[in-house]
This record gives C-alpha cells, structure tokens and sequence, in this order.
C-alpha cells in the first residue's frame, strides 16, 4: 500500500485540527463576499467540551464547502486545508484499491452512488459530443439487466436512450448473444457511441460484470465507448475479497470507478464517491460560474467537506489490514449463512466472497420476509426474490434466528 495506513485516534485529531485551521475562520477573517458561514450559533452550540474530543464534529460546525473537484487546478482557497484531505482520499482510493498508478485519477466526493454514476454519463456524453462530434441523439447508455436505476435516472436527465441487457436468471451472467444483437439494433436506430455501466457487485445480486464482455462485444462491432464500473456497493468489499481482480483501473479499458462509503464503510449518508482517469473530468466544466475559483466541474456544486474527513478518518482508522480482517468477518457470517441454506434445500444466489444473499422468493413466506427486514426485488409486484445482506450489524445469531424460523415453517407444509 502507497497511501492507505493505520493512524492512530490522537494523530487523526492533529491532522484535522491541522486541516481547519488552514480553512477560513469566520471569527478571525473579514470575509464579506461569502456566501456562508459556520453552522448557525443560536442552534448549534459550538462550546460543548466533547467537541475538543470529536474532530469530525468540529469540522461539521466550521462547516467547508468543497465545491468543485480538488484533483484538478485552482479550487477555493477559504477550504484549502480540509480539501487536501479530500484529495487524499482519492489518490488512496484510486492507487491502493482500485490499482491505478499513482497521480492519473481525478475525483470527488459526491452525494451518492447515484450522483457518482449520473456523473459519469454526463462527462462520456460530452465527450463524445466535443472530441466526436457527436450529436446527442447517437450516444447511448448500455448496462445489465441488474444495473442500479440511476442509469435510468442518466438517460433520462441527458435524454441519451438506455439499452438493457438481459442476464442468466440463475448466474446473472450477461447473455453475450444478446448483449452483440442489442448493440446491432442500437446501430440501426442510429447509435454510434456508447457509455457503458459494467457492475462491480448489482444492488440486488451483488454479482460483478466481467467488463471484457462489453469490451470484446463493442470492440467487434467498432462502436466506440467509454466504460465505467459502478462498485457502489461492491467498492469497498470486491476488491478486497478479489485481490487478483482486475475489476478497476488495472483494466486500461475502464475509465471511471463509483464508490460508495455510507455502505460497507458505514459513513454518513452523502458520501458516494467518483473517481476518474485524468484528461476527461475536464468535459464538464461549467464556464458560467466564474466566481468560483477553478469553476464548478461536479454535478452537486457546493458539498460539504466534512463528509470526505468521515471517509478519511474510517480508512485511517482501520488502515488496510484492519479493513480486511472486517470484511472478512462478515463472509465468515455470510459463508455460514449460505452453508445452512444449502442443508435446507433453499434455492439463493450469491456471487462468490460476496455479501450478498438473494434467495428465491417462493421459498420465503412473506411474513417471514416482514419480520425480517428482507429485501425484494420489486414492492409493485410478487416478489421473485428476496435478499439478506450481511452488514455489520448482522450477526450470526441472527441469521440463525431467522434459519431456525424458516425451518420452523417448511417443516409444517
């Protein structure tokens, strides 16, 4: 590992504390152009004793705005210090994670896994548009059956048409028969450039695309594309469990990587994470905003910096072979889970050293299903499955209570 340590509590304090007193502060500085402030005094007491003790608190009452992406240029230098912490993190994530080399990927932390993935589409778009000359109504969205539906969400918004590959009902597998038809239909309603999402563990499968069936399938009908991998749920567990992967930047064929820490990271909720090769994020500045310094090139615009030292302090707090030791607890719960399954007789899914577990639904009584939080695949129609997933907050006794009622209810019919 290049970046990613263990730091200790104490450390991560003088770091942060380091890190704020580079920002502006708006008790010491005459800022009259600025269009913030600390949180409001009358609501947020900002004198607690336990403050001096909770780094991540502080940050939240100095409150830094991270506009714009830190990676790239001049940003605005009132937040320089906590941004520099942001920027850690990406160099972090893009090198020791996901296998890039050292100083070639931008990124930012976004709102969501959504905003990360909506992002992506929204920069190959314009992509295709200036380098191209593309017009917008021959670029297309391309993904699996299981992709997340913020690509909807992107096709939508950038009014770019979206194609949807069927999958293996059993594997998951994309149907490479029908991913090279798909691609000769989008051709002969006249798409000739293509945004591809290839999955680094789907939503409700967690199962991961090997992103070379896309590459051999668009290499063979020389259609040009831009690939990005949406690990918003698997990126902080596959590449872990798949060290030997190459299901990241390793693959000179993948472009850009979703992230998502209010998962398996378990931060705040607001912390999804883009990650780009550099020479692309470029596509989408925003030349309207002028007083901004460095300009607006994310999708969110103003975003709050105490979200990326949450995400800084989790990966710093466990550092890497903490983080592996966790995540290999919870496969230890899910390997036991899956294996009283088998003893049953249930019928379920899981990708291998995943943890996720997607059982078929006719075996899964609905009030079961209620009692424990199980999650299906629609809440519009009969359900075809149902999904555990094993985060930290499950225990085996659990899993064990909820075996020992399925058994209850099998052996009765």
């Amino acid at each position: 590992m290049k970046y990613w340590k263990k730091i200790s509590h104490t450390e991560q304090d003088r770091i942060i504390t380091e890190a704020l007193s580079q920002n502006i502060d708006y008790r010491k500085n005459v800022s009259l152009g600025l269009p913030a402030s600390r949180l409001d005094e009358t609501v947020f007491y900002d004198q607690a004793p336990f403050l001096k003790d909770a780094p991540l608190l502080r940050a939240y009452v100095q409150n830094p705005n991270h506009i714009g992406c830190h990676t790239l240029g001049d940003s605005e230098a009132y937040f320089r210090g906590t941004q520099l912490l942001e920027t850690e993190v990406i160099e972090l994530l893009s090198t020791d994670v996901l296998k890039a080399a050292p100083g070639t990927c931008d990124g930012y932390v976004a709102a969501g896994g959504t905003e990360a993935n909506i992002q992506a589409a929204w920069v190959y778009r314009n992509y295709f548009i200036n380098e191209m000359n593309a017009r917008p109504d021959e670029i297309a969205l391309f993904g699996s059956a299981d992709t997340h539906y913020s690509i909807a969400k992107a096709a939508n918004l950038l009014q770019l048409k979206w194609y949807s590959i069927p999958v293996n009902d059993n594997t998951r597998v994309i149907i490479s028969e029908e991913l090279g038809n798909i691609i000769a239909h989008a051709k002969q309603q006249g798409i000739k450039y293509a945004v591809i999402i290839s999955n680094m563990a789907t939503t409700m499968f967690g199962s991961v695309d090997d992103p070379m069936t896309y590459v051999h399938a668009f290499q063979k009908s020389e259609m040009p594309f831009k690939l990005h991998l949406d690990g918003a749920f698997g990126g902080f567990i596959y590449p872990i469990s798949h060290p030997e992967s190459d299901v990241n930047f390793a693959n000179e064929h993948v472009s850009s990587v979703t992230l998502d820490a209010h998962k398996m990271l378990q931060a705040p909720y607001g912390t999804g994470i883009f990650i780009i090769r550099k020479g692309l994020m470029e596509q989408v500045y925003t030349k309207e905003a002028q007083y901004v310094n460095g300009m607006d090139i994310t999708l969110s615009g103003s975003r709050s910096g105490a979200n990326a030292i949450a995400i800084w302090m989790i990966l710093m707090t466990y550092g890497p072979h903490g983080w592996f030791e966790k995540i290999n607890k919870l496969l230890y719960r899910t390997d036991w889970l899956c294996k009283q399954l088998d003893n049953m007789g249930i019928v379920y899914y899981r990708y291998p050293k995943m943890n996720i577990v997607t059982m078929r639904a006719n075996n899964i009584p609905h009030t079961l299903a209620e009692k424990f939080g199980l999650v299906p695949d629609s809440h519009e129609a009969d359900p075809a499955w149902y999904k555990i997933v094993v985060m930290d907050h499950v225990e085996v006794e659990h899993l064990e209570q909820f075996i020992e009622d399925l058994n209850n209810i099998l052996s009765l019919k």
